[in-house]
């Protein structure tokens, strides 16, 4: 039975403490992914996914992972534009004196290397690629992803003696 948000059966979660381990492809396929799943979940999810697929010598498992992969990054898309819940504000949050460790944010917006990842996956779900292209797209999208992930995961709020702050300025109304 699907979810109603979701784009896929119902099976058990991948935590972030848990690690699927080598060639268990179909538990992986079958990791599920919805719209109220909270943003580091579905990073994490499709990381897995990018990481298998780099590794893959299987067409099938391969296709079926673009697939999986392109769909979750339609949740990721809609999963952007949903508020932040508070114990990823936590994780997002730096004291006022580390700014200085932080590095600098990407320019590009995260929609759109989210757009980048989308147009790279169906590309090679495609087929019209030669071998050596498509192990240079698919080694293109892990990096495009894994740049997209960190900059997601990047401290974007500060905690000051005023309360919290974005980072790049402007103290946020109604947060603690």
């Amino acid at each position: 039975m699907a979810g109603a948000d979701s784009n896929t059966f119902i099976h058990p979660e991948i935590k972030d403490d848990q690690k699927l381990m080598a060639g268990d492809i179909t538990a992986l396929l079958k990791t599920p992914l919805g719209a109220t799943d909270d943003l580091f979940h579905v990073l994490n999810v499709c990381r897995c996914w990018a990481g298998e697929l780099i590794e893959t010598d299987n067409h099938v498992e391969y296709i079926a992972l673009c697939g999986r992969l392109l769909a979750g990054f339609n949740v990721l898309r809609a999963v952007l534009d949903n508020p932040l819940p508070q114990y990823l504000i936590e994780q997002l949050t730096v004291e006022e004196g580390q700014l200085d460790k932080l590095r600098t944010p990407l320019e590009t917006e995260s929609e759109t290397l989210c757009d980048y990842c989308s147009a790279l996956t169906m590309v090679l779900l495609n087929q019209e690629l030669s071998a050596e292209q498509q192990v240079q797209i698919t080694d293109l999208l892990y990096e495009v992803f894994g740049m997209l992930e960190e900059d997601l995961k990047a401290p974007r709020f500060v905690r000051t003696k005023k309360g919290l702050a974005m980072i790049d300025g402007g103290v946020l109304p109604g947060l603690h």
